[in-house]
C-alpha cells in the first residue's frame, strides 16, 4: 500500500506561484508514474501533469510552460511548481501513483491523496 499526502495549497493572486508537495509512504514510489490531477467545482477531475521513474514529464496543454513537475526519489516526494497562476487553475489538486505504464487517465492510478485546495483570486 502507498499513502499519499499533499501539501502546499492555498490562496494566491493571479500571476502568483505555489509549490505543491506530495509525500509518499508505505512503499518507495521511485518506479511509479506519479501524477497530479485537479477538480474544479462542478467539473470532472482532469489530468495536470505526470512524471515517470526516469523523470520524463508530461503536461496538460492548459498548464504547459507554467507548471513543472519534479520528483525527489530519496525523499519519496513529488512536487508541482505552479507559476503564472490563473483563476481557472482554482481547484482541488490531487496527487496519484500508478505502477502501470499509463499516466493520462485517472482510472490508471492505484493510489490517491486526499487533495489540497488551490484558490487563485483575480
Amino acid at each position: 500500500q502507498v499513502q499519499l499526502v499533499e501539501s502546499g495549497g492555498g490562496l494566491v493572486q493571479a500571476g502568483g506561484s505555489l509549490r505543491l508537495s506530495c509525500a509518499a509512504s508505505g512503499r518507495a514510489v521511485n518506479s511509479y508514474y506519479m501524477g497530479w490531477f485537479r477538480q474544479a467545482p462542478g467539473k470532472e477531475r482532469e489530468f495536470v501533469a505526470a512524471i515517470n521513474w526516469s523523470s520524463k514529464s508530461y503536461y496538460a496543454d492548459s498548464v504547459k510552460g507554467r507548471f513543472t513537475i519534479s520528483r525527489d526519489n530519496a525523499k519519496n516526494t513529488v512536487f508541482l511548481q505552479m507559476n503564472s497562476l490563473k483563476s481557472e487553475d482554482t481547484a482541488v489538486y490531487y496527487c496519484a501513483a500508478t505502477w502501470r505504464d499509463s499516466y493520462y487517465h485517472d482510472a490508471s492510478y492505484d493510489y490517491w491523496g486526499q487533495g489540497t485546495q488551490v484558490t487563485v483570486s483575480s
